[in-house]
């Protein structure tokens, strides 16, 4: 099969992908192999490749936001059949052992692997991943709008529980892309007063599209005024940003980070930004039952995403797209072209 690979991580400007043939992987015990039809580009493929998150293997495919349909399965395999649509998101293992993975928090356990960064991933025809991990996905709907659901609509989810405000509160959307054009429409639909912070006049259209009460365009001058806040989820990896945040949530909220890399975070005059128990939170990975919780409310209230499919041999350009914020909701590689 013809897939994109990392070997060393770099600029994605200097287009350190490089499509490559490599074997088909063989499922092990608890496995399965997947075609691929789509998979998203995400943010966290953009800290692997450019190396913001260090490497973990010599060299890797990346990508983790991956539908397609179960190939073949590995030995002892019982709630998958070949055939089914399925989802293969960023959280590949845990131990299942250890005091996280018992109490309910197994996006925190120490031996966790990952799609697409300490295992293969989705930037390629076929994938392997473990059965108790793949997500069962609805037949219905086109491949390419599930595919930014596995992380960016995972993590939303998640940081928009530990952002949760009051009942019908009010809360903040900082930066606008593929997460966060699925996280505002949950909050929406589920009643909550929606505000989108960019600097992109293109991605505030998108937002009030998709049911923004207000957005606000960062690069305009602002008069100060009290904050408004009940809660905020910050989605840009710029740790100036949280600072804007704190500017605008009240007292007792809780400003999520969603990000797994984030630039360092400039002081904070905790008496006028953090007092009055406002709090900051980060959120890494998610759980299967966020995965399990968030996919049922995706149906449910019916979430669309704006998705934008490029080629697979085009990933380092997409990217590029990515970093420069010359995206629209999220972009999705056709990885079927490719299989052999």
């Amino acid at each position: 099969m013809r897939a994109m690979v990392l070997h060393r991580p770099g600029p994605v400007e200097n287009r350190p992908l490089w499509p490559e043939e490599v074997p088909v992987p063989e499922p092990k015990e608890n496995e399965v192999l997947v075609r691929i039809d789509t998979c998203g580009v995400c943010r966290t493929d953009l800290h692997v490749v450019e190396g913001d998150l260090p490497p973990v293997r010599p060299s890797v495919i990346p990508g983790h936001e991956i539908v397609g349909t179960v190939a073949r399965l590995g030995p002892g395999v019982r709630t998958l059949s070949v055939g089914d649509r399925v989802g293969v998101p960023w959280l590949h293992s845990t131990c299942g052992r250890c005091e996280y993975c018992l109490t309910g928090r197994e996006n925190l356990c120490s031996e966790k692997t990952f799609t697409g960064y300490s295992e293969n991933g989705g930037y390629a025809p076929f994938v392997v991943g473990k059965e108790s991990y793949v997500l069962k996905l609805p037949a219905e709907g086109d491949a390419a709008s599930w595919a930014p659901m596995l992380c960016a609509g995972l993590i939303g989810y998640r940081a928009l529980k530990t952002a949760m405000p009051r009942f019908g509160g009010r809360i903040g959307f900082f930066g606008f892309g593929g997460s966060a054009h699925l996280t505002l429409q949950l909050a929406a639909k589920l009643g909550f007063d929606t505000v989108a912070y960019s600097r992109t006049a293109a991605h505030l259209a998108l937002a009030r599209s998709l049911g923004a009460a207000e957005s606000v365009l960062t690069t305009e001058p602002r008069t100060p005024m009290e904050p408004t806040l009940d809660g905020a989820i910050v989605f840009a990896p710029a740790g100036s940003v949280v600072i804007d945040a704190l500017r605008e949530v009240r007292k007792g909220a809780t400003v999520a980070i969603a990000g797994i890399h984030v630039s360092p975070i400039p002081s904070i005059d905790y008496d006028r930004l953090l007092f009055g128990e406002r709090r900051i939170a980060s959120v890494e990975a998610n759980t299967r039952a966020d995965a399990r919780e968030f996919l049922d409310l995706a149906v449910r209230l019916h979430l669309q995403s704006t998705v934008e499919v490029r080629p697979l041999e085009d990933a380092n350009e997409a990217l590029a797209d990515l970093k420069s914020g010359r995206v629209d909701g999220a972009l999705v590689l056709d990885c079927r072209a490719s299989a052999t």
